[in-house]
């Protein structure tokens, strides 16, 4: 299996466990707004590991997490219903967008 350009991984720190069952949609910005490129769920080490296309074009991208739902599932609150993370992809190498989530608040960075 070839790995996608894009892949991420979602960290629960309020648990210090993966977050396995969080859906994400990956989109590219384009002049008429939003176009969906992949969508994909945590798997039990809390990666998704195809998200999209071997490459994408150089541009704007973002994922959105549904966290509202992940955290409904388990019982707890959250103030954030959804987080969205955009970046820009300018080269070839593959970026890694890992996002590190509790009930109420987050964090992210470029991985590796």
């Amino acid at each position: 299996m070839t790995p996608s350009h894009i892949t991420t991984h979602v960290l629960d720190t309020g648990t210090g466990r993966p977050a396995q069952g969080i859906t994400a949609q990956l989109s590219a910005q384009s002049a008429t707004g939003w176009d969906p490129v992949a969508a994909g769920t945590t798997d039990a080490d809390g990666r998704i590991r195809s998200l999209g296309p071997e490459q994408v074009d150089p541009g704007t991208y973002r994922i959105t997490f549904a966290t509202g739902e992940y955290f409904g599932s388990t019982g707890t609150g959250t103030f954030f219903p959804e987080v969205t993370l955009t970046f820009s992809v300018t080269s070839t190498e593959h970026y890694h967008v890992p996002l590190l989530l509790s009930p109420f608040a987050y964090s992210t960075y470029r991985g590796s």
